[in-house]
């Protein structure tokens, strides 16, 4: 039953941040101009920045559509090719992610402090990804569920920086910068430990 919720909630939370994003970055602001607007980190080249951070944005999209959809166990179990299709288009989409994400990442809110931590998320999910591939294709369920555990975490870094921004930079009036580079660095670490938590509890497992 914990289990069920706990992927049901997942599931709600992913397609609500994956409507906000769609409508916020491809709708309402697709220039990014509101984004920019608190940029103090400038950019060599916008039009390709808006490229970049577009594929990025919408590589994520679909990780957080495929996550959910392979963690739900009746659906594993009725359609496993469905499971193995949908298992491959959420690796393809996070191991496309990593040169546009390592691209934005230089020009990130809060200089350099901010672009290593993008750099270990960016890092980390691909790293956590790619385990659990290859334990898959060792046949090594459950360390496969493990590390995808740990991967589709880190896909909802996004929305924890959004969370963490807006504590410490609205909440707390600290400078943007520093309020980014705070939320860059805990959104990686705030996640894997609750997946982390989560293994070890046994409950998604």
């Amino acid at each position: 039953m914990k289990r069920k919720l706990l992927i049901s909630a997942l599931l709600f939370i992913a397609m609500m941040w994956v409507m906000h994003t769609l409508s916020k970055n491809f709708m309402v602001d697709p220039s990014f101009t509101s984004f920019l607007a608190n940029k103090d980190v400038a950019l060599s080249n916008q039009s390709l920045w808006t490229l970049m951070i577009q594929i990025h944005i919408g590589l994520a999209i679909i990780a957080l559509i495929t996550g959910p959809l392979g963690l739900i166990k009746r659906l594993r179990i009725k359609n496993l090719t469905f499971h193995k299709w949908n298992g491959r288009l959420y690796v393809l989409s996070i191991v496309l992610n990593f040169i546009p994400g390592v691209y934005v990442a230089f020009f990130a809110s809060g200089g350099l402090p901010s672009t290593i931590g993008f750099l270990v998320l960016n890092t980390l999910w691909l790293v956590t990804t790619l385990r659990a591939y290859i334990a898959i294709r060792a046949k090594k369920v459950e360390e496969h569920v493990t590390w995808i555990i740990r991967s589709f975490f880190l896909s909802f870094a996004n929305m924890t920086i959004y969370i963490i921004l807006a504590i410490t930079h609205h909440g707390f009036d600290l400078a943007y910068g520093l309020s980014y580079t705070i939320a860059v660095w805990l959104c990686w670490m705030i996640n894997l430990l609750l997946a982390e938590w989560l293994i070890r509890r046994k409950i998604m497992i």
